[in-house]
């Protein structure tokens, strides 16, 4: 019986966004930009929760871990695509792709649950209020916060344990500017149509449920609070306009890039990009612009600091 030889691979080349030296400059230029912000942002509302005793509550501890995973977040992939701008060849090995698939979901995944706790903790905040200390007190915040880190990691590692054995003998391209799943799976010698699937369930699972929870939250603490307010479909909007900007913006391009994919090569750049760089940015933005209490601590920062 014949014995098929199949090479390993120890690298993959990554395309990256675009051909152009003039675009990349560009782009290299942009990028950097953005991540240097999104870093000193999330860094900066982290400090500035962990500093102020005035912020010393649930909503702004879950807030503070929020900004750590975004910060995170970001680092897995956008610090080498901004790199590889100045490289002609652009590659990763086989183990630098396994790691950034890995840290991808972990930090993805957990962010998925975070969004649910802080779902949860608006929800008892607004629905029940005379409750609200007894319910969000430092074990329960701290159970949850610990449930998103864990679930993470388990949904990561059995994403990388799917595909890590997988043979790949060539072509060993990847159209996009860092390694995940739907990409490095095609490369495989084999036909992966069930692994595949089996992937997608288990982030379709995940994801799915998070989606639900929160719908679930949301409508609740809109319903509940257009019951007993004259105005409070207006209130209830707008203390859950962050939040629900945020988990449209995070689970919107993870819907297209891994439960309904679109198969459109610059489509999916875009969504990456999207999901890896724009929406850790956007993170504190959204959740600080509009916030009194963030504001108020700056400027008591500032006046300590003058």
């Amino acid at each position: 019986m014949e014995e098929v030889n199949h090479s390993t691979v120890s690298e993959f080349v990554i395309l990256g966004l675009c051909d152009s030296w003039e675009l990349q400059v560009f782009l290299l230029v942009v990028f950097s930009s953005l991540y240097l912000i999104t870093i000193l942002g999330n860094i900066s509302i982290v400090l500035l929760i962990v500093a102020d005793i005035h912020l010393h509550s649930p909503m702004y501890f879950l807030l503070a871990n929020l900004s750590f995973i975004d910060f995170c977040l970001s680092s897995v992939t956008t610090p080498k695509m901004i790199t590889d701008f100045l490289k002609a060849k652009k590659t990763i090995s086989f183990g630098g792709c396994m790691c950034q698939i890995f840290f991808g979901h972990f930090f993805g995944g957990g962010e998925m649950v975070l969004l649910v706790s802080m779902a949860y903790d608006r929800y008892v905040a607004i629905c029940k209020p005379l409750h609200y200390s007894s319910i969000m007190n430092r074990q329960m915040c701290i159970g949850l916060v610990m449930t998103s880190w864990i679930i993470g990691f388990m949904h990561s590692i059995s994403q990388v344990a799917m595909i890590v054995k997988l043979p790949f003998c060539g072509p060993r391209e990847l159209d996009s500017f860092f390694c995940d799943i739907p990409l490095v799976i095609k490369l495989a010698c084999m036909d992966t149509y069930m692994l595949e699937m089996l992937i997608n369930a288990d982030s379709g699972v995940l994801a799915t449920i998070c989606f639900i929870l929160l719908l679930i939250s949301y409508f609740h603490i809109l319903f509940t609070v257009c019951i007993y307010s004259k105005d409070g479909a207006s209130k209830a909007l707008s203390t859950c306009t962050a939040h629900i900007t945020v988990v449209v913006l995070f689970f919107g391009p993870c819907i297209f890039i891994y439960l309904w994919p679109l198969s459109i090569t610059w489509v999916d750049k875009f969504l990456a990009v999207f999901y890896a760089v724009v929406t850790p940015l956007l993170n504190p933005a959204i959740y600080t612009l509009r916030n009194k209490e963030i504001k108020s601590a700056m400027k008591r920062l500032g006046n300590i600091s003058i």
